[in-house]
């Protein structure tokens, strides 16, 4: 699904700080380390929103999302 994302980008997205494709990487591979659960399920959901909003141009959006699953990761 990343690599979609990365295709699909704007260059600008690459300069936001919350927002990029490095960070949902980051992201969905604290994800895959959680045990199946409900916070996992929130987590992943967040990222979808996040690769959604980010495909849309919305970084503001996608970074708060992005923010919302790496806290549920932690």
């Amino acid at each position: 699904m990343a690599a979609v994302v990365y295709s699909t980008v704007p260059a600008s997205a690459a300069s936001m700080g919350g927002c990029s494709g490095e960070n949902l990487t980051k992201t969905e591979s604290m994800i895959e380390g959680m045990a199946d659960g409900e916070g996992k399920a929130v987590a992943q959901k967040e990222v979808a929103m996040a690769q959604a909003a980010m495909l849309e141009g919305k970084m503001g959006a996608c970074a708060a999302h992005i923010g919302k699953a790496m806290h549920v990761a932690k």
